[in-house]
Parts: structure tokens; C-alpha cells; sequence
């Protein structure tokens, strides 16, 4: 899976392919028992070859729960066969099980095909931006 995370985050401007820190990252989604979060994966041959990550939030604008698709990713040659499709629609259905009633992501501006593929499949921009803020851990 970090390979396929390496694959997105070198299309995306904001986000840099590390290694270490995406293992970490994987890592602590896969061992969550929280109920907050949910990983799909799709697999062909013994290999994962696609993911989808969705989180949890609690919103004051929804009252209640929301989710964010934190990665959804699929190896470029099995791209185009519906997996990215069908890694969505597992996440949609893990948010409604969930009872929530919002579901985000970011998307890299520049990734026009990306950007299509959500609008295909009902997704829609709003007039918000992301801000961010990288913080520093003390000791870490």
C-alpha cells in the first residue's frame, strides 16, 4: 500500500511520497478499533493494487458524524476497470451504516482526472478552501 500512496502523493503538489511516514500512517488505520475508520482495499493476484480510507469527524454543520476520504488510490494499470468505483461506493456504504451524512475529500487541483472521476461519480466542489498548519511535537 505505501507504493500506491508513493504513486499518489507524486501527483499531488501539496504532499510528498515518504515512505516511513505512510507505513506509520497504514500502520495505525489498519490496527484502529476505534470505529472511526475503515479501510477498503482492492486485490488482484495476491497483490493490493487499490485502497480506499475514510475517517470520521463530528460536525456542528451536520449535527452529527462526517467522513473524510483520506486516500483513495488505484495502481495505474489496473485503473479504468472500476475499482476506483467500487473502493468509493464501499466507503459511501461504510458512511451510511455509520449513520453519516457527509462525505469530503481533497482532491489535488491539478489532477484533472481525478477531479472528473469524482464529478462522474457525484461528488461536487464547494466554495471552502483547506488551510493547514504542520505542528511540531515536542520530543518527537
Amino acid at each position: 500500500m505505501c507504493d500506491l500512496l508513493a504513486d499518489l502523493f507524486s501527483l499531488e503538489v501539496d504532499f510528498a511520497p515518504d515512505r516511513e511516514k505512510q507505513a506509520r500512517g497504514l500502520r495505525l488505520l489498519v490496527e484502529d478499533r476505534s470505529g472511526r475508520s475503515h479501510l477498503a482495499v482492492a486485490v488482484r493476484e495476491g497483490i493490493v493494487v487499490g485502497m480506499c480510507s475514510v475517517q470520521t469527524f463530528l460536525s456542528t454543520a451536520e449535527g452529527g458524524p462526517a467522513g473524510v476520504i483520506e486516500d483513495l488510490v488505484v495502481s495505474r494499470k489496473f485503473r479504468g476497470r472500476s475499482t476506483g468505483t467500487r473502493l468509493l461506493e464501499d466507503g459511501i456504504t461504510w458512511c451510511r451504516a455509520q449513520g453519516i451524512t457527509r462525505l469530503q475529500l481533497l482532491a489535488d487541483k491539478g489532477n484533472g482526472q481525478a477531479l472528473r472521476f469524482y464529478a462522474r461519480r457525484g461528488l461536487s466542489g464547494t466554495s471552502l478552501i483547506c488551510l493547514r498548519k504542520h505542528l511540531s511535537i515536542p520530543g518527537s
